[in-house]
């Protein structure tokens, strides 16, 4: 089974007063780049969730995103007493002095810088980010059947543009004998049309047997369908694929390559433009895959 590099999932949990949620997003990549995003205060847990994803994730641009709401809130307000006292004592300082009225209330005070102080909640950092991996598999989970069901489609269709392409060689082996015995027939003619009865087939022969040695593409072929071959055994055994069949495709194109190059024959050119066709969408299937 082979697995597409393009991807998603995403997973929500409740731990204790945390509502977690966990997102992924893959593309294509040539290698793997994993981010993972999640806010500030749980930066403690982020190596571990990238390991988490890379024992995952062969190939491909992650990301994951994580969003974290608590029923209390990140933290809590505190009043800071000395300052406020302070401010207070020096306010009604200010109004003996000078005369003023003493008109200090909650609302003077509650303007006044560091009358307030934020304090971070104590958290178990271990519980915490066990919780982050626990959203984080659950997203990894939906995330890899939908990457297992686009490479199952995947898999289906090199395989159909394989059996065509094995298609189009047999066509090019079955036509490149005629390609010969139509060059000789044609020469013959010729020869015979300048020199009349006097034709020395010998030469004609030598002839023939040079333009065969000239066009003959049974090694291109034969390479061809071992090719093929390589790449129907690989899609067997499955796994993180990508790369050699990035390899293997390129190999096949310079067989297909070589037989255009050789031939003469208008049919097996048109056959070879097919070839190349069809090699080009699986080299495009191809980068889909882990």
């Amino acid at each position: 089974m082979i697995n597409s590099m393009t991807g998603y999932g995403r997973a929500s949990a409740t731990f204790a007063d945390m509502e977690i949620t966990a997102e992924l997003r893959a593309v294509n990549n040539r290698y793997l780049d994993c981010t993972v995003k999640l806010p500030r205060l749980y930066s403690y847990a982020e190596d571990r969730l990238v390991r988490a994803v890379k024992a995952a994730v062969a190939r491909g641009k992650v990301e994951v995103f994580f969003t974290v709401r608590r029923s209390g809130g990140e933290s809590a307000v505190a009043l800071n007493r000395p300052v406020a006292e302070g401010y207070l004592r020096a306010m009604r300082e200010m109004a003996q002095v000078f005369d003023l009225t003493d008109d200090v209330c909650v609302s003077t005070l509650a303007r006044m810088s560091d009358v307030f102080t934020l304090e971070k909640r104590d958290d178990d950092e271990e519980a915490v980010t066990a919780a982050l991996l626990e959203t984080l598999n659950a997203a990894l989970a939906q995330f890899g059947a939908m990457r297992r069901a686009e490479g199952e489609a995947l898999e289906a269709d090199l395989r159909g543009r394989a059996e065509t392409i094995l298609n189009l060689v047999s066509q090019v082996e079955q036509r490149s004998p005629q390609t010969v015995a139509e060059y000789r027939a044609r020469l013959t003619a010729k020869m015979e049309e300048i020199l009349g009865a006097s034709v020395d087939e010998s030469r004609i022969l030598t002839e023939a047997a040079i333009y065969a040695d000239k066009v003959a593409v049974d090694e291109e072929t034969v390479r061809l369908k071992s090719h093929l071959a390589q790449l129907e055994a690989m899609l067997n055994a499955g796994g993180q694929i990508g790369r050699k069949l990035d390899f293997l495709l390129q190999e096949m194109n310079r067989e297909a390559n070589t037989i255009g190059s050789k031939c003469t024959d208008l049919a097996i050119a048109q056959i070879v433009v097919n070839i190349k066709a069809e090699l080009e969408k699986i080299r495009e299937q191809v980068q889909n895959i882990e």
